[in-house]
């Protein structure tokens, strides 16, 4: 079941396609950056944040981080926009 008030552990449980799928329905966007060969997209979903991993140009998710603890967005600080959120 996808709602907008998963917590993180029932997100992990998901398969990966299903991860994507709360993402594109209940994640906020916040940042991009890159990392070695590795292109990484931060998404804000209720309570927990997600880093989305893909090789740089491709289209395919090769694993999706999920973190609650605020050091995990320690090399997006300088790249979040806040403007908009609630």
């Amino acid at each position: 079941m996808l709602t907008k008030t998963m917590t993180i552990s029932a997100f992990k449980n998901l398969p990966q396609r299903q991860q994507t799928a709360h993402l594109a329905a209940h994640g906020r966007p916040l940042a991009e950056r890159e990392q070695d060969s590795f292109a990484l997209s931060l998404f804000a979903v209720g309570r927990f944040y997600a880093e989305v991993w893909r090789s740089r140009g491709e289209e395919a998710i090769l694993f999706i981080h999920v973190f609650d603890q605020p050091g995990g967005l320690h090399d997006y600080l300088e790249l979040i926009s806040l403007r908009g959120l609630r």
